[in-house]
């Protein structure tokens, strides 16, 4: 079992969308893409990415449901919720696996994976991957942390370590977060977005 479980990490790790490599990544220093465009949540609340941004910024998970590594970073995403509350830095989740829609990211399963979670920031349907497009998001999870003039000043990796919490050495994402929170400028600004490549429909 485990050596299955490492092959098929390894495959998805090979297994990079080339369909993906259209949409180059937003660069460091750049504004936040479509920030008012409307967006419906497992709720069916329309919000925009402008409406989630607070004092300190707005960090922004393209993530899934059933993807091997965020099931392995997912504990980590609590962390993540807590920081942004004491920060006040706004969150939201994205599910942009359009071509999964009928299966394992259908807002059904959204909301039962949201709920199973503990969720307690939107969960947002990115229809036809349109906000993935803009950022450049490549992988579940890829991460995108504004500052509070809506400026990317960290993308990438949530740490080191998708395997293990306990094993985690460089924790990218929280200290580039307690940074922007005391307005420093952030020490680390880009990592590998490592993860299962978005599930975009191919036209």
């Amino acid at each position: 079992m485990k050596s299955y479980k490492t092959l098929l990490i390894i495959f998805l790790l090979l297994n990079t969308s080339i369909f993906a490599q259209k949409y180059s990544t937003l660069k460091i220093g750049q504004e936040m893409p479509m920030q008012n465009v409307e967006i419906f949540d497992i709720n069916d609340q329309i919000t925009t990415l402008s409406k989630n941004l607070k004092k300190n910024g707005l960090l922004v998970v393209f993530t899934s449901n059933s993807c091997p590594f965020v099931v392995m970073w997912e504990d980590r995403y609590k962390l993540l919720e807590e920081k942004c509350k004491n920060s006040e830095i706004g969150m939201v989740y994205i599910n942009s696996n359009q071509a999964k829609r009928d299966g394992d990211d259908s807002v059904k399963e959204m909301k039962n994976h949201s709920i199973k979670m503990g969720y307690t920031y939107p969960y947002l349907i990115d229809e036809n991957s349109k906000i993935a497009n803009s950022f450049g998001a490549k992988t579940t999870p890829h991460i995108f942390l504004l500052n509070n003039k809506r400026i990317l000043v960290y993308k990438g990796a949530i740490d080191d370590n998708y395997k293990s919490i306990n094993d985690v050495t460089k924790n990218y994402l929280l200290d580039a977060m307690q940074e922007i929170s005391i307005q420093k400028n952030v020490s680390v600004t880009e990592t590998k977005a490592v993860g299962c490549s978005i599930k975009r429909i191919r036209k």
